[in-house]
């Protein structure tokens, strides 16, 4: 058995390529990888399984630290999958934190592809010119980059080269959190491929692209509109934890925290079980809430949560991004939610911020903006 190899990145090319070498190697048999972020420190207390490419270190939402088993054939059939639905092979941009699966996975579908990625450095942070510059690199051909949301916002925000250089993918994968429709509409306006994704390191990244599943991925809804995905993308459990393994893998399913729906065909997400918002004893999803507020004109970025409150239990709360310049309209944003979702969905607290506060690979910090929110007096005890 190949012991782990820990290889630490910050961001920059340089480091980036040692990663690219260590998971072509793990790819082809050799070395496990695990890719190590900056300031972060990780002790694996057990040695992965024979066939191991990659383990990926995430907290998730919730619980401590975990170490994702990642198979080399489940990044393969993952990438592969990938590119089956993207039209072909392409060149790729990584603009992500390679220590994560997203960017991992950009480095795996890349040398699939037959090069290794072209990288942005990204250690003082994302920037639209830093994306312009490396995206000139690619050269001709097909291209395709990997981005979160709030990277989309900025290149969308900044114009110029950086937009121009984002209309030339042919596809623009953007997860790790959701996207808020008035988003998508403006990146779509301004000529942009944007492919939604919903996946985790526990199913080697994105698995459902604009509500699909790719090729051989299952889907399944439990009775209480859990998500279960199967197929042969899933990881091998987490390094080290039994316990932990069995409470989610179980005959070929992994059980995900989030709930979800069909709609058209086509899976909707509407968040983690634990964000659910019980108010009155009627249950909200926030993710629903922040959709219906996102396709609001004029608002950039929404997030819902839930207030503690003495009588109902909790009240629905909304952070809200705004059009520099614009005001909050609150009667407005509360009577589309109302007309879309039914009066217990609808806001008692909406407050403006400059932006959303976010955590990880682009999600956002819920319990963040909780904090932001508490100060608010919310209404009477009628509901709006």
């Amino acid at each position: 058995m190949e012991r782990l190899r820990c290889v630490p990145v910050d961001g920059s090319p340089e480091r980036v390529d040692e990663l690219v070498a260590a998971v072509d190697a793990a790819l082809g048999g050799g070395p496990p990888v695990l890719p190590v972020g900056p300031g972060a420190s990780v002790t694996p207390a057990a040695e992965p399984e024979p066939g191991t490419a990659l383990v990926i270190a995430t907290s998730g939402s919730t619980g401590g630290p975990k170490l994702v088993v990642l198979p080399a054939a489940a990044l393969r059939a993952s990438a592969l999958a990938t590119a089956q639905r993207l039209g072909g092979r392409a060149r790729w941009l990584l603009a992500l934190p390679a220590e994560h699966v997203a960017g991992v996975q950009v480095i795996v579908r890349a040398l699939l592809a037959g090069r290794p990625p072209v990288v942005q450095d990204v250690r003082g942070g994302f920037r639209p010119e830093g994306f312009a510059a490396a995206t000139a690199e690619l050269g001709d051909g097909r291209r395709c980059t990997s981005l979160v949301p709030t990277q989309l916002g900025r290149l969308l925000d900044a114009g110029r080269a950086g937009l121009d250089a984002l209309r030339s993918y042919d596809g623009v994968l953007v997860g790790g959190a959701a996207l808020d429709p008035g988003l998508h509409a403006r990146a779509g306006a301004a000529g942009v491929r944007v492919v939604t994704t919903y996946g985790m390191s526990e199913t080697s990244g994105g698995c459902v692209y604009d509500g699909v599943p790719l090729a051989d991925v299952r889907v399944d809804l439990g009775a209480d509109g859990r998500i279960r995905l199967g197929g042969p993308t899933l990881a091998g459990g987490y390094l080290g934890d039994p316990e932990r393994t069995a409470d989610v893998f179980a005959d070929g399913w992994f059980r995900t925290d989030d709930l979800g729906r069909w709609r058209d065909g086509r899976l909707e997400v509407l968040g983690r079980a634990d964000d659910v918002i019980n108010t009155g004893g009627e249950k909200v999803a926030p993710a629903a809430v922040e959709r219906v507020l996102g396709a609001e004109p004029g608002v950039r970025a929404a997030c819902v949560v839930g207030l503690p409150d003495a009588e109902w239990g909790q009240v629905v709360a909304a952070a809200v991004v705004l059009r520099p310049g614009d005001p909050v309209d609150e009667n407005r944003l509360r009577s589309a939610v109302r007309a879309a979702l039914g009066r217990a969905a609808v806001p008692r607290v909406v407050r403006g911020v400059d932006e959303i506060p976010l955590r990880g690979v682009g999600k956002p910090d819920r319990a963040a903006v909780a904090r932001l929110l508490a100060d608010v007096r919310h209404p009477g005890r009628e509901l709006p």
